[in-house]
């Protein structure tokens, strides 16, 4: 379920659970009945407006298959809760009644102990189908798909590949029901094709002869992204997934694909927050695995920004001679920070996409530094006429030369003027370079691109633009102020 509700749903939650409860004191047999023309999600989110302790006698009420279902859309918390808290006996029939890519992330979220104990009370079959599927790590297409996929040989005619549709579908659900594999002899993955094209292929035609040879798949290790992308880009409704050999493993349903979106969204949204991406809801999550999550990340750029100290103590003699210099620190870092964080934003999404590939970087980086040189002097120019504009200023208050630096006398506006405007053009130039290629060096050496945080190209940036500023003011403003 979706960790937003709409508000719709959750009065229809509110107005029936009282009902629903009512039922199960009175007439718990008459509960399916009554529920049976609800969605599996409105009834999951009415079995989470009710007190907890009523939730085994619900799911009791239900036949383990509409009980499966809602259980598949239960509040992850909830649904943890409620398994560990049933005995294996209760537990393990809707495990077993679970889609297979479901029924492998719930084992995977409640403790082991429990898990080992429904999986030793589940059919054989099933309990191996779900072993292989948990030995895949939960962000790739084997971690995402499941294995209820029709597939028929290649010579197989048409009408025997819809006699054994037809006895699939009479024989249970199938999540991936509306696309057809085709498997060759040795089991790999030969041909595709829609319900409907196979409804509509000539009578006495073979599989191979109507089926699209042209297959997309993916291999069980594909990162969730890639399975992503190729969904979009394609238009699929499933992806199939693959061995290393070719041969069919199963399908990652476009539901899932929009699930993994949504989280791989929000990993990387968190991560561009200067921050480790959270395991579970931010409401679920403990406070002290928040802290956690937050405080590393907290403390390295901290420390970074330490090195701003440093840079603006290593100058402390030039700055006591030309304080004016110091009204500008804030534009001058903040700018190179902007730059840095927009670059970083457009080529993480552009790697994420896949608009962009590593090899690509020597192209990004011509791009970014034209872009970071004509932004750079648009923002050069803007603070160059402040400056000037304060020049004016300071005609009509003589003393604010002297309030500003401590001398008798004013600063030389043109000169800073021109040191602003060569700072902001070697700074935002930097910042725009650093912010694009750190996407591609963090993906060189293994890492996630979002890890590219905007406060960490912020950060590297602010010390990198006080060394250039106050050396720029040191080659400009040398014997004048300096």
């Amino acid at each position: 379920m979706t960790p937003q509700q709409k508000p719709d749903a959750e009065d229809l939650a509110a107005l029936l659970a009282p009902d629903i409860l009512e039922l199960l004191e009175s007439s718990p047999g008459s509960v399916a009945a009554e529920t049976a023309e609800l969605h599996p999600a409105d009834l999951a989110d009415v079995a989470e407006a009710m007190p907890r302790a009523s939730l085994p006698a619900f799911l009791a009420a239900l036949s383990p298959e509409r009980a499966a279902d809602v259980l598949e859309y239960l509040d992850e918390e909830i649904r943890t809760a409620l398994l560990e808290g049933m005995t294996t006996e209760q537990a393990a029939p809707l495990v077993a009644q679970m889609d297979p890519d479901e029924r492998a992330d719930v084992l995977e979220e409640v403790d082991e102990d429990t898990a080992e104990d429904i999986l030793g009370a589940i059919p054989e079959a099933t309990r191996r189908e779900t072993r292989r599927l948990l030995e895949f790590e939960a962000d790739t297409a084997g971690g995402l798909m499941t294995t209820e996929v029709v597939s028929v040989l290649e010579t197989d005619t048409v009408e025997s590949a819809l006699s054994q549709v037809r006895a699939i579908a009479r024989g249970g659900r199938r999540e991936a029901m509306n696309t057809i594999y085709v498997l060759n002899a040795a089991g790999e993955l030969a041909g595709v094709m829609s319900l409907r094209e196979l409804l509509a292929a000539a009578e006495g035609a073979r599989i191979q002869d109507v089926a699209w040879t042209d297959v997309q798949r993916v291999v069980a290790t594909a990162d969730r992204e890639e399975v992503a992308r190729m969904t979009v880009e394609y238009d699929l409704v499933a992806v199939p997934v693959v061995d290393e050999h070719g041969r069919l493993l199963g399908a990652v349903t476009v539901d899932d694909v929009i699930d993994a979106i949504e989280e791989e969204q929000t990993e990387d949204v968190q991560k561009l927050g200067g921050m480790q991406a959270l395991d579970e809801p931010y409401m679920q999550t403990g406070f002290l695995a928040l802290l956690k999550k937050r405080a590393g990340w907290l403390a390295v750029l901290f420390v970074g920004e330490m090195f701003t100290a440093s840079a603006m103590g290593y100058f402390e003699s030039e700055l006591q001679r030309a304080t004016v210099l110091m009204l500008f620190v804030p534009l001058i870092i903040s700018s190179g920070g902007n730059s840095g964080s927009q670059a970083t934003s457009l080529i993480i999404r552009s790697l994420a996409l896949g608009e962009a590939t590593l090899a690509d970087w020597w192209r990004v980086a011509i791009r970014e530094l034209s872009s970071g040189l004509a932004l750079g002097g648009i923002l050069g120019t803007i603070g160059a006429l402040r400056v000037l504009a304060w020049q004016a200023l300071a005609g009509k208050n003589v003393h604010l030369g002297s309030l500003l630096i401590g001398y008798d006398y004013g600063p030389n506006y043109t000169l800073i003027a021109i040191t602003v405007f060569v700072t902001l053009i070697g700074v935002v130039t930097f910042g725009t370079l650093a912010g694009s290629m750190l996407p591609f060096v963090l993906r060189r050496a293994g890492f996630d691109p979002a890890s590219a945080s905007a406060p960490f190209v912020a950060t590297l940036v602010d010390v990198t633009g006080l060394v250039i500023y106050f050396t720029v003011a040191l080659v400009i403003l040398r014997g004048t102020l300096l």
